[in-house]
């Protein structure tokens, strides 16, 4: 965990942070029950984490030139992903990207400083939740 969240860091910033929106990979399940805003994933999704490009922190289309996470992942991390509002309005370049609550791996390893649950925790939180609700991490 960290207050001085870096670009690259591995760490989980601390804070309180907004849920925005989603995305589910629809080939893996149906669409959760929620009243967060959710889009389909597709493989053509990705993340710009470039510190330097004007499209830091921000979904990008791939290919893309930039350096970029791909939301498409084998692992299933992202079958289900929801975007936090950390370092994006507006994106402070190097303070970090990509920072996401999406699905844990079944030993739950440490993310790259996502938060993730299981997904059947995670359809569960999502039927609770909506736009505007805040995670706290501390």
């Amino acid at each position: 965990m960290s207050r001085f969240k870096r670009e690259g860091d591995g760490a989980t910033p601390v804070g309180r942070f907004e849920l925005l929106y989603g995305y589910y990979r629809p080939d893996r399940g149906l669409r959760p029950r929620t009243r967060l805003p959710l889009k389909r994933l597709s493989k053509i999704d990705g993340w710009c984490d470039d510190a330097d490009h004007p499209r830091y922190n921000r979904p990008v289309s791939l290919p893309f030139s930039a350096s970029h996470e791909v939301m498409w992942r084998e692992d299933r991390l992202y079958d289900i992903v929801l975007v936090l509002n950390c370092n994006m309005y507006p994106a402070v370049k190097g303070c970090g990207s990509a920072i996401f609550f999406h699905v844990a791996r079944e030993d739950y390893r440490p993310t790259q400083g996502c938060v993730a649950v299981a997904p059947r925790d995670m359809r569960l939180i999502l039927e609770t939740v909506q736009a505007g609700d805040v995670v706290e991490i501390r």
